[in-house]
């Protein structure tokens, strides 16, 4: 499922990234890789705030929509 979709406050497993391989780089600069555990902590109109690792990260609805996630 898209991330903007994903339910909050529910350990995720990021499943792919679809964007190019420059966008993707500066999304695993970021955290936000295949095989990496987020959570979403707020969702609002499809902008969401995630916790990658210890920290946490904001992203807007276009760039949400590009990631794809299950439930672990």
């Amino acid at each position: 499922m898209p991330l903007v979709i994903a339910p909050q406050n529910v350990e995720l497993m990021i499943l792919r990234v679809l964007a190019d391989e420059k966008d993707k780089k500066h999304f695993e600069s970021l955290g936000i890789a295949v095989n990496q555990k987020i959570m979403v902590l707020s969702n609002t109109n499809g902008s969401v705030i995630l916790k990658v690792k210890e920290g946490r990260l904001a992203l807007d609805r276009n760039i949400a929509t590009k990631i794809v996630v299950t439930v672990c």
